[in-house]
């Protein structure tokens, strides 16, 4: 069969879900089903060439011998080219219960973000009184 056949006959994806420290999933679907900001999208091996930033959620995916999988993932970017989708996030866990894995997402991903915010917001007063301290020495020598 030619490659221009294989094309026009693929009936599934290969999925990567990549965290900086694994490879969390890596498996072959016909269908996966993800959320970004304005709202969740699914994804079929025809499906346009497609890049979305993620928000904290499931993400679902169908192997081709039938049932649902779910892996819940932080903030990231999913990249669909060709019959390959890569989904790059820094935090993320495969589970079957649909409730716990909701229950995870809110309890570990967005309290991951508040802590985040609150590091930036130190970091960002540290900086401010650094070049304050800067500042001072600058106008002493002058």
């Amino acid at each position: 069969m030619n490659e221009n056949n294989r094309e026009n006959t693929v009936t599934d994806m290969r999925l990567q879900v990549l965290l900086p420290t694994e490879i969390l999933v890596d498996e072959r679907a016909t269908k996966i089903i993800a959320e970004a900001e304005n709202g969740s999208f699914c994804l079929l091996p025809r499906h346009i060439d497609f890049v979305a930033a993620l928000v904290p959620g499931i993400l679902s995916f169908f192997p081709p011998d039938g049932g649902e999988c779910f892996a819940a993932v932080d903030e990231g970017i999913l990249v669909k080219c060709g019959h390959e989708v890569f989904v790059s996030t820094l935090n993320g866990v495969r589970g079957t219960d649909l409730n716990q894995l909701a229950a995870l997402i809110d309890e570990r991903f967005l309290d991951l973000d508040e802590h985040e915010r609150k590091a930036r917001t130190a970091l960002a007063r540290l900086e401010a009184g650094t070049l304050r301290g800067f500042k001072e020495l600058q106008d002493k020598k002058l």
